[in-house]
């Protein structure tokens, strides 16, 4: 197998003989909730908006350069696994939840996860080829930053995740967005005004008018620009490649107005 991974001919059929072979991403308690959230940074946006409010930059800001292939700005923020009905039958509601996550009381009740001490979460344990593959879809992950070390601990420590399988489905699903019609749509506007209507339009192309729904939007600044959409996701069909039914409704459609900004590299 290895030897004709290496010929040309059969390299897509390799990987997708690796695909297969991945593990699946199953917690091992906790796992009665309905939905994850995946959290997607415009990362031009995301640094704009540091700036602007006089944030501490991280390292990956004060480096971004101009990239060829623009669909590589919308980058990794996280995977966050809704209420589970056991957590919220000890009086704990979603607000409680999504602030606290793994360090909820009464439970799970793990040492919470400070944003601003990333660097002291315990280091996830990923392969080498997981944690090459996330810090080319997670700038703020290793390096300065320890933006995987913050987000694991927070949301898949106690779930019981196979990091590798946690962070491998956060770079799957990234890829899946940036293949599709609406990853194209992104590149197309770089540096551009656009409208939600057409942002919209976009992901109704791709998956269907039921990822429209969910999809929350935030922007910062006045004229406003994107700085990240969280997408609900059907908790049951994480697994399997993004389709119409994989997607879950969220109430909250997010800050952005009818128009704004998929801002460009530089303030």
């Amino acid at each position: 197998m290895k030897f004709l991974c290496q010929t040309a001919l059969l390299t897509l059929a390799c990987a997708t003989h690796s695909a297969a072979l991945a593990e699946d991403l199953q917690p091992k308690q906790y796992g009665d909730f309905e939905r994850y959230v995946l959290a997607l940074s415009w990362q031009t946006g995301f640094c704009q908006s540091m700036h602007e409010r006089n944030r501490n930059e991280p390292a990956e800001c004060k480096t971004q350069q101009e990239l060829d292939d623009k669909r590589a700005f919308l980058t990794v923020h996280g995977l966050w696994p809704g209420l589970p009905k056991s957590v919220a039958s000890r009086g704990v509601d979603e607000k409680r939840w999504m602030r606290y996550g793994c360090s909820t009381r009464p439970v799970p009740n793990m040492a919470e996860a400070r944003g601003s001490q990333k660097c002291q979460a315990p280091a996830p344990e990923l392969s080498a080829d997981i944690a090459s593959k996330l810090a080319g879809v997670m700038p703020g992950a290793g390096g300065q930053s320890c933006l995987e070390r913050y987000e694991f601990a927070k949301h898949g420590a106690c779930f019981g995740f196979n990091p590798n399988a946690y962070f491998g489905t956060m770079v799957r699903l990234n890829n899946e967005f940036k293949q599709s019609a609406f990853g194209t749509f992104l590149a197309e506007n770089y540096g551009k005004d656009v409208t939600r209507k057409a942002f919209n339009k976009a992901l109704e192309k791709s998956w269907g008018s039921e990822a429209v729904k969910a999809v929350k939007l935030t922007c910062n600044g006045n004229p406003a620009y994107l700085t990240e959409m969280q997408i609900s996701l059907d908790a049951g069909k994480i697994n399997s490649p993004l389709n119409e039914g994989s997607f879950a409704t969220q109430r909250n459609s997010g800050n952005c107005a009818k128009q704004f900004r998929l801002d460009a590299v530089g303030y």
